[in-house]
Parts: structure tokens; sequence; C-alpha cells
């Protein structure tokens, strides 16, 4: 890359990072450089810079440590990937404009220019957009794991009762962890009933209905009663037109009955205390 362009870019590093930081915060729908420390906007804008001007010499080869560590910290920050590609394009843009301003771009060599910041510009992008994606992927995917591991925990409200709350979409994947979780829940919690309560699942169909008879046997099998509860007009109203039977266990329309259920099967009840 033309040295004199090297040069300059580098001895106008802080103008350029401030022309930046003007123009992000213009972008429509922007947040963190309105909302986030000036401190955190200045170190990460410094970053970006660096990362932006690390495939600038010669060589053009990007530094992986700078690439990785800036897009886990954007992904972490909510950058979106339009929002990346913004990033890129204004500090092209705004290192572009100095270099006009300090008359290193003129009529004469801007052809010249415009190739070379193509050379330059179009890997960066595509390294930058790849490591996002990535990091984006590993991060939905962590992220994932840990919602299915809270949207089918087994918790223990009485002695010998135990409830798992069913939130969002049933698919094969969540229903084997609502299997396991059930299971070692049920053994560990030495409970006698379980209440499968699936107010929080928006749809019933053929597929869901399976993996719940199928829950509500493993748990027969290891010496507990299961029973469905959080069972809405509209979900009933499904499984008759299915015609799912689930006749090999006890329904409630709500958790507070299938909890008044439960524990008549244990042999107790929640009686008012009055005071003397």
């Amino acid at each position: 890359m033309n040295k004199l362009m090297v040069e300059s870019i580098n001895e106008h590093m802080d103008e350029i990072i401030e022309r930046w930081i003007a123009r992000m915060k213009e972008e429509k729908g922007e947040r963190f450089f309105h909302f986030m420390p000036d401190h955190l906007v200045e170190k990460t804008s410094r970053e970006f810079a660096e990362l932006m001007t690390s495939n600038i010499m010669e060589t053009n080869s990007i530094d992986s440590n700078k690439l990785n560590d800036f897009t886990e910290k954007v992904v972490r920050f909510g950058w979106s990937i339009k929002f990346v590609n913004k990033a890129i394009d204004n500090f092209s843009f705004v290192v572009f404009g100095l270099l006009e301003d300090k008359g290193i771009i003129n009529t004469g060599n801007l052809r010249r220019f415009l190739e070379t910041f193509t050379i330059w510009i179009s890997p960066l992008r595509e390294s930058i957009i790849d490591a996002y994606s990535t990091e984006w992927e590993r991060t939905v995917s962590l992220q994932k794991i840990a919602l299915q591991e809270l949207s089918a925990s087994l918790i223990p409200v009485f002695d010998k009762i135990s409830v798992m709350p069913l939130v969002g979409t049933i698919d094969t994947e969540r229903a084997k962890l609502i299997m396991e979780n059930l299971l070692e829940g049920v053994v560990s919690q030495r409970a006698e009933v379980v209440l499968l309560d699936i107010t929080g699942v928006p749809v019933v169909d053929t597929m869901v209905a399976h993996h719940i008879i199928q829950a509500a046997d493993a748990v027969r099998l290891v010496g507990a009663k299961c029973m469905l509860v959080g069972i809405r007009p509209e979900i009933a109203q499904t499984i008759v037109a299915l015609g799912i039977n689930l006749h090999d266990f006890t329904t409630k329309s709500t958790l507070q009955k299938g909890m008044q259920a439960a524990l008549a099967m244990t042999n107790r009840e929640i009686v008012e205390v009055h005071g003397e």
C-alpha cells in the first residue's frame, strides 16, 4: 500500500477516530455510541481502528487476535451485522475524506487510490464478517443451551411433589432434555407426583403430545405419577380434534388444581387455620 497513505493514516489516527465516531452516532437506530460511557466508546473505537489498519502494510495480514477479540466484544454489545458493515463503510469514507483534505488524494491519483482502497477494505470486510458470524453463531448456541436447561428444570414445591414448567416450543432435541432432567429430578428429589405444566407451551400438536406421553410413561417406570396441568380451552380442543389419547394420566386445567390433586394423592391437603 502507498507508503504516504500509511504514514498519513497513522499520523492522523486520532482525527480519523473522532470523525468516525461522529458518523456512527448519526446511524439510524444507533444506541451504543449514544448510551455507552465515553471511555468505553473511545476504547472500542480505537480497537476498531487498530483492527481496520492491521492489514494496512504490504503484508496484508489481518491480526487474528485483534479480530477475534473485537468481534466477541461487539457481539456482546449487541452490534448487528448491518451495523458492523456500516462501521467498515464509515471508516473507509472517513479515511478517504481525510486523505483528500490533506492533499494526499487528488484528481491525478484518484483512480489508483480507489484501487488501493478496494484491495485494502474488501478482504478486511470479508474477514471481519466471517469472524463476526462465527462468534454470533457460537453465542446463540450457548444461549440456546442455557435457555433449554433453564426451561426444563424440575422444581420441588412440596415433599414428594415436584413441578416442571414448560415454556416455548417443544422439539425433539428439547424433549430429550426434558426427559433427562425429569427422570434425574424424580430420583434425586424422591418425588411421588410430578406436574408437567404446559401453560407456557403455545401449540400442542401430535408430536408435542407424543413427547409428553413418553415423559409420563418414563416417570411411571421410576415409580412416580405424572400429571399434566395448564391445559387451556384451545389446547383441549386441539387434543380432542387430533384424537390424542391422554387417558392414562391425570389432567388439570390449572397448576393450582393440579397441586390440590397432587396433595390428595400424597394424603395431604392445605387447610385454613383460624387464629383464636
